[in-house]
């Protein structure tokens, strides 16, 4: 495929498939990369909720229900920002699981955050998920891939790690 996260876009999709769950994305940097990736799939549509492009601090604040106090104090990079912007996306379009990147793709550093680095969290049932900072190099186009496949990457380990638990506990029970 020729999206960012190609195969592991697929994977993703047919892990949420297998557990019946849905995912819902929340882009800053990315800009919707995440999202075109997922869609590019055949069949994305039994799993994918929709995404909200988030790129103005306002639209973080005032559609995904970021603090705004957070954001003044800490601007948009930042680990609890992104764990916002993935729990709000996830409530705010119904979805099992919500998925979100924030970060600095350059080519100017931003809120005394220098290029390359970013924020990808999810956001599951149950109060799962996790925040992933990364500190990448090269070029915007590079930055922003990476960060596709990082977010990906992060919620296909959150699905494999909670439905092995879970599978374990419902086969203990039989």
């Amino acid at each position: 495929m020729s999206t960012p996260g190609g195969e592991r876009a697929a994977a993703v999709l047919a892990a949420l498939e297998a557990r019946g769950r849905t995912v819902a994305v929340a882009e800053s940097l990315t800009g919707g990369l995440v999202v075109a990736g997922l869609t590019a799939v055949p069949g994305a549509s039994r799993t994918v909720r929709g995404s909200v492009t988030a790129y103005a601090t306002e639209v973080k604040r005032d559609v995904l229900g970021v603090d705004g106090r957070l954001l003044d104090e800490c601007g948009a990079v930042d680990a609890e920002v992104a764990r916002q912007m993935a729990r709000g996306v996830r409530t705010l379009l119904t979805a099992d699981w919500g998925i979100a990147t924030t970060g600095v793709a350059g080519p100017d550093p931003q809120d005394g955050k220098a290029v390359g680095t970013v924020f990808v969290a999810v956001d599951g049932p149950d109060g799962s998920g996790s925040v992933r900072e990364l500190s990448l190099d090269g070029d915007r186009t590079g930055i922003r891939t990476e960060s596709v496949r990082a977010v990906l990457a992060l919620l296909l380990r959150e699905l494999t790690a909670n439905a092995g638990a879970k599978d374990t506990e419902h086969d203990g029970g039989n």
